[in-house]
């Protein structure tokens, strides 16, 4: 994740399901589900105006840390998120075990 985002702070928006991060005035987000132990990561939205500055890896950090932080398992049925989990495979731990039954 670029060092500038470091300090900012992932937003759970509970009533609209999604964690946020606001990143120069504009949201990027994940809808999420959580059932149980588990938060699903449904959708990755990046404004145009934050493509190709890591805003997409930044809050999908930020956001297995959460689920990290809280004793989440997570299943990734966005694809960008599968994507990253597959370039950092270090956050395999946090993946539940039964997750590739969620994926299309």
């Amino acid at each position: 994740m670029p060092e500038k985002y470091d300090e900012l702070k992932l937003k759970v928006n509970e009533e609209l399901h999604q964690l946020e991060l606001e990143i120069e005035g504009h949201i990027a987000l994940i809808k999420y589900k959580i059932d149980g132990q588990h938060l699903f990561l449904i959708h990755t939205e990046v404004p145009a105006e934050l493509r190709g500055k890591g805003a997409g890896n930044a809050i999908i950090e930020k956001a297995l840390h959460y689920a990290k932080d809280k004793g989440y398992k997570i299943i990734p049925i966005c694809p960008f998120v599968q994507a990253y989990l597959k370039r950092h495979p270090d956050w395999n731990e946090i993946v539940a075990e039964n997750a590739e039954r969620f994926i299309h």
